[in-house]
């Protein structure tokens, strides 16, 4: 049996072609019961809208690629799925590729993979530097998520600095005065890392407490072991914290265990904060307070920002620097709100 066309839907909803691709395109000037009528049409004949075809009398493929880290990351998986979403809403379909933080791998993602079966790409970088960006000989639209590089692409990104020291502040209005940053990066840079150890502190600098670079701790990776392993062996030198900041919930449940196997409580005895709001926080005992990022609105950000480039709708425009919201919610590893 030949696939129905859209010239036997209309004549099933006796309208016009244009009217049934009208009601496909969901344009608004279709009245609601002419929209009823062809989309029963539709349903009863099984008609499909042939993606591929109009795609590809653009010019384009109608795919774009989303490059992460690592999915086993829930972060990235959350944030992937909310970018799938948000594509599926304008037709898309997205090719997902995990660059393992690698430096080539993110350098190649930037090139398209050297294939041009991709309209667009939205990359969360670990290695790419500055430099990378500026110097990029690829034509392809690209949206980063994460801190901003200064050069040559649109970027989405909650402000960490502020958004770590926001978390600071919470911890020291608890009454908290010897905190841990876990997962930090005492340096100069333009990574995450760097940009909460900066809002950290930012914070005990304005409340009239020595930093000290001591208190910050880095990991090789961001995952529940490297959270674990770096506690522990702060524990068993003798250091007593009385919070942790964590830069991501998978650090923050490692802090857990550590703290739990120390015989120490959380809150009572030590406050944890984590980042990133993933869903295990929510059920870890006790649940886990944490810095939220809106991810639904870092998806809908980077999918409109890409899809505007492809469409070439913004050539001589800048790069742009779109910075979404974030909170803090406060769950039972950092106590109560202040003021509660």
């Amino acid at each position: 049996m030949a696939r129905p066309r859209i010239k036997d839907v209309a004549r099933r909803a006796g309208v016009s072609e244009k009217t049934v691709s009208n009601v496909i395109n969901d344009y608004a000037h279709v009245s609601e019961k002419t929209r009823s009528v062809v989309r029963e049409a539709i349903a009863e004949l099984g008609y499909r809208v042939n993606l591929a075809g109009r795609h590809l009398r653009r010019g384009r493929t109608g795919i774009i690629a989303l490059v992460v880290p690592e999915l086993t990351i829930p972060y990235f998986a959350e944030l992937a799925t909310q970018v799938i979403r948000e594509a599926e809403r304008r037709s898309l379909t997205v090719l997902v590729h995990q660059s393992k933080g690698s430096h080539e791998h993110e350098l190649a993602a930037l090139d398209g993979f050297g294939f041009d079966f991709t309209d667009g790409l939205i990359l969360s970088p670990l290695a790419l530097t500055t430099q990378d960006i500026a110097e990029r000989t690829g034509t392809l639209p690209t949206v980063l998520l994460g801190e901003y590089l200064e050069e040559g692409a649109d970027h989405v990104a909650i402000d960490n600095g502020l958004a770590a020291r926001e978390a600071t502040e919470h911890l020291l209005a608890l009454g908290r005065r010897s905190i841990l940053a876990l997962g930090g990066r005492d340096a100069p840079g333009t990574g995450t890392a760097e940009a909460r150890t900066r809002g950290f502190r930012a914070a005990l600098e304005a409340a009239d407490i020595p930093y000290d670079p001591a208190d910050v701790l880095p990991v090789p990776e961001y995952r529940i072991g490297d959270g674990l392993t770096a506690l522990r062996a702060v524990l068993a030198a003798g250091r007593r914290p009385d919070a942790v900041l964590c830069y991501n919930d998978l650090l923050a449940l490692g802090a857990l265990r550590a703290l739990h196997e120390a015989g120490l409580r959380v809150p009572a005895d030590v406050a944890v904060i984590g980042f990133d709001d993933v869903e295990a926080g929510r059920f870890s005992v006790p649940s886990l307070t944490t810095v939220a990022p809106d991810k639904a609105a870092v998806a809908r950000t980077a999918v409109e920002l890409l899809v505007r480039r492809i469409e070439g709708g913004s050539r001589d425009d800048g790069p742009r620097n779109v910075v979404v919201p974030h909170r803090l919610l406060v769950r039972e590893s950092a106590g109560p709100a202040p003021g509660r």
